[in-house]
């Protein structure tokens, strides 16, 4: 989607892995895929899986350490759009549910007050289908916690269609891929400075 001599940004294709896998059969992945044209590539954040839309990854130490920084702090705009069963009813509203890893059944996440981290998600709906029991959101999160957005629908009472992790059997066979997209991520460059911001048309 765009490249100079510091960042790369790309729009990842669901059900490629972000970075290797432990197994040999996980070693394909965008990271490597990348590194064949670009060998000073630098991971910055990751997207799960099945997850499409907007990366950006470094192409110098500097970089990396500059966009890390902003990921760190929160100064990085993500938005993603997800299709969700059932009808929402609120026209927007936010998800404040810590979490932490569920440890007996890895790698999945859960909602933990005692020991979780502090997740935050912010969302909005962009359209209601009844006939089809299905909403379209735009989810804004503020937090990056791994399986985020899946939990927090799940938690609202509104799994994400095609989530093989989360949602109950009738929910994940209404899609053969999960329904997350991340279209936009926006920041100030690493080295310029200058506000930057990514879209990636959603696929669904």
């Amino acid at each position: 989607m765009y490249r100079d001599a510091h960042i790369l940004v790309v729009n990842k294709p669901p059900f490629l892995l972000s970075v290797p896998g432990r197994a040999p059969e996980n070693r394909d992945c965008v990271t490597t895929r990348l590194k064949r044209d670009h060998p000073d590539l630098r991971l910055v954040h990751r997207l799960d899986l099945d997850t499409s839309g907007v990366m950006v990854f470094a192409l110098t130490r500097a970089a990396q350490s500059g966009l890390s920084r902003a990921f760190q702090q929160r100064r990085v705009a993500k938005a993603y759009q997800a299709v969700v069963q059932g009808v929402v009813d609120d026209e927007e509203g936010r998800i404040d549910l810590p979490l932490c890893a569920d440890w007996p059944n890895r790698p999945l996440q859960k909602v933990c007050f005692e020991s979780g981290k502090p997740a935050l998600t912010r969302w909005r709906v962009l359209e209601r289908e009844p006939a089809r029991q299905r909403t379209r959101l735009r989810l804004m999160p503020v937090t990056g916690r791994s399986h985020q957005l899946r939990i927090h629908c799940r938690e609202i009472g509104h799994p994400i269609l095609g989530c093989d992790l989360y949602a109950p059997p009738a929910v994940l066979g209404r899609s053969d891929r999960l329904l997350l997209h991340a279209e936009s991520l926006a920041f100030n460059h690493p080295v310029t400075g200058l506000w930057s911001e990514f879209h990636s048309p959603v696929p669904f």
